[in-house]
């Protein structure tokens, strides 16, 4: 009898701007097999961020479930971290953060020298925040954000303030609120626009990192239709305030998509894009396949 194979995996691309990327040859760079301290499923939902002239990569690893569990629904995801000294080329560190609740789209970024994750907690039912007591490898809670549940969020700074995506129904993937706040840990307050996104999974959840590029900001979206995570598409932020939001989608959207066969043949549903000293632009994805 023949078995079906299917699995997310860690891919680099690189490019002269975030909206015109090219894999790199050795793709994948991370996957399940290469998960040492524990038997494991896939990888997906990778950021990565450089520190003191080195890579690093966080990730989600769901564990393979035991023989004992009746479906893997049942095993729940870890964050899993890999370094690299060039960012192509990457070697698995072990697991850095598990919780008794699934863990995974691990946005990790720096405020003030001090590094922060904001994992997804959908079972903490809040979104929690972390903090390095020892980066990378040892992390803390530091502040709930958000109660209830909001999956893939996704913070960032802009004009003196934070600002936090999240999509509000994780189950139907079709809801996008945006929250605000002067610090870090809060008080977040809703934007008076809720729901930016509304019945719409196409465009709704948060696909990586937001990005600022010629004086302009840039948030990008899984297109969950006709399946879950199926492509990446980008939007362009005109107005963002404490009382208006606009947005429109970018021309070059979408940005990423599945390449027909191997690692990422079927779906593409995140990116964490970085630009370079050179200007060049390097970001981790990630692709499924099903054989």
């Amino acid at each position: 009898m023949t078995t079906s194979t299917e699995q997310w995996s860690i891919g680099i691309y690189q490019g002269d701007s975030p909206f015109s990327l090219s894999p790199v040859a050795h793709n994948p760079v991370v996957q399940a097999q290469h998960i040492t301290d524990l038997a494991a499923d896939f990888v997906a939902d990778p950021f990565m961020l450089q520190y003191q002239g080195e890579w690093f990569l966080f990730f989600e690893t769901l564990p393979s479930a035991p023989a004992s569990q009746q479906t893997p629904a049942q095993a729940h995801g870890v964050i899993g971290l890999a370094k690299s000294s060039d960012g192509f080329n990457w070697h698995y560190q072990g697991t850095v953060l598990e919780e008794p609740w699934h863990l995974s789209y691990p946005h990790i970024f720096e405020s003030r020298g001090i590094h922060y994750m904001l994992p997804e907690t959908l079972g903490a039912d809040c979104t929690r925040l972390y903090k390095a007591d020892s980066f990378p490898h040892q992390w803390s809670p530091n502040a709930d954000l958000l109660p209830g549940k909001h999956a893939d969020a996704t913070p960032f700074y802009y004009r003196q303030r934070w600002w936090l995506f999240s999509c509000s129904t994780p189950d139907q993937h079709d809801t996008l609120e945006l929250h605000y706040a002067t610090d870090l840990t809060g008080p977040w307050l809703p934007h008076p626009s809720n729901p930016i996104v509304e019945n719409n999974p196409r465009i709704a959840r948060p696909a990586g990192r937001v990005i600022q590029w010629q004086n302009k900001l840039y948030r990008f979206a899984q297109d969950c239709y006709p399946r879950y995570g199926s492509q990446v598409r980008v939007f362009e932020i005109s107005e963002l305030s404490p009382h208006h939001y606009v947005e429109r989608e970018h021309q070059e959207s979408p940005i990423l998509g599945p390449s027909g066969h191997g690692w990422n043949g079927r779906n593409m549903h995140h990116i964490d894009l970085h630009q370079l000293s050179s200007g060049q632009w390097l970001a981790c994805v990630d692709g499924y396949y099903h054989d």
